[in-house]
């Protein structure tokens, strides 16, 4: 039997665990087992341990993508480790950073050192591992764009591996990590990120905002804060109330449903892609749903924003999901879509 804490240099072993302290949708779930790893170097000794190997492993930044709805009958990885390192500087720099470091902490250090690229995607919570796995993106920004690679723990082949951008099979919030999930144990992914660029203002009222600032000449930096701003007027603070961020994705549908729909409700949100297909506001559809501000107990949606699934107190991970899934019902039967999940839900 574990004791209930034990260091063992270079991670931490926590027995029966409470992760409501780390899920930004505040679901009092427990684990079997919490590991912290600390130095990326004890990984193979971690998973080597007789209480790691022989159960189910799941993998956890900030838990700001995450749904648990229950207890965890396995070990629960965090990711601790801390680094960032500029590996060559020029126009265009490759930044090897660790994958336990705050995401929002790099984005902020990259505009600090006059780098550019991620400006938009600032104050998405989460850790700099994680990013890569849901192909983070915001304000017409994904992350992807500025991965060079990604650093792994290959649990099938047991090797470290480097997954260049094109094996990452990038696409819209997804990536071969959720593809072959449990496989890669994220430890480090290098950027590369150029000092100058052309900045992505035409999306969502970024121009807007910037204009009402005062800025007509913007830097990078400029941008970083006028998305600030937005995202603070339209999303709620996990630190006041519990959610994950924008908790569906929007969905891609062909062009005849986007039409259809269109035809109905001219003023649908939508974009049409490159391919010809449509991606729909999540948003809109579930406003136009009825959804937005809703609530059954204390899982509801957001009167701030229709994406974002709030836990107005003490909803269970499974009152939360079962709620989920009540607006993805509904959004299908008023509009023939059937919206998914950004979270992982557990």
């Amino acid at each position: 039997m574990l004791p209930e804490r034990i260091d063992m240099g270079g991670y931490t072993l926590i027995e029966n665990a409470s992760l409501a302290s780390r899920n930004t949708l505040r679901v009092n779930a427990k684990a079997r087992l919490l590991a912290e790893i600390h130095d990326a170097s004890k990984l193979t000794e971690l998973l080597d341990f007789p209480a790691v190997r022989d159960g189910k492993l799941l993998v956890l930044g900030e838990g700001s993508n995450v749904l648990f709805t229950g207890d965890v009958d396995g070990t629960v990885l965090a990711m601790a480790t801390r680094g960032v390192q500029v590996e060559q500087d020029g126009e265009v720099a490759r930044i090897a950073v660790a994958a336990g470091e705050r995401w929002d902490d790099f984005v902020r250090w990259t505009l600090g050192q006059g780098f550019a690229g991620l400006e938009n995607l600032i104050l998405i919570p989460g850790t700099v591992g994680a990013a890569p796995i849901q192909n983070i993106g915001a304000y017409g920004t994904e992350v992807a764009e500025f991965i060079e690679s990604v650093e792994a723990w290959d649990t099938k082949e047991r090797r470290v591996a480097v997954l260049d951008r094109a094996a990452c099979a990038f696409a819209y919030r997804d990536s071969v990590f959720k593809h072959e999930p449990g496989r890669y144990i994220v430890t480090a992914v290098r950027f590369a990120l150029p000092r100058s660029r052309e900045l992505r203002l035409d999306y969502a009222g970024i121009r807007e905002e910037l204009a009402r600032m005062g800025v007509d000449k913007p830097a990078p930096f400029h941008v970083a804060e006028a998305v600030i701003h937005l995202r603070t007027k339209k999303l709620p603070d996990p630190a006041v109330i519990g959610n994950a961020g924008s908790f569906f994705k929007n969905p891609i549908v062909d062009a005849s449903l986007g039409e259809a729909i269109k035809r109905d409700h001219a003023e649908l949100v939508s974009w049409v892609g490159s391919d010809g297909r449509w991606k729909l506001s999540a948003a809109w559809l579930i406003e136009n749903s009825g959804f937005k501000g809703e609530r059954e107990g204390d899982a509801g949606i957001s009167n701030r924003h229709a994406l974002v699934l709030v836990n107005h107190g003490r909803a269970t991970g499974g009152q939360l999901w079962a709620f989920a899934q009540k607006v993805i019902d509904g959004v299908h039967a008023k509009f023939g879509v059937r919206l998914e999940p950004e979270p992982v839900v557990v």
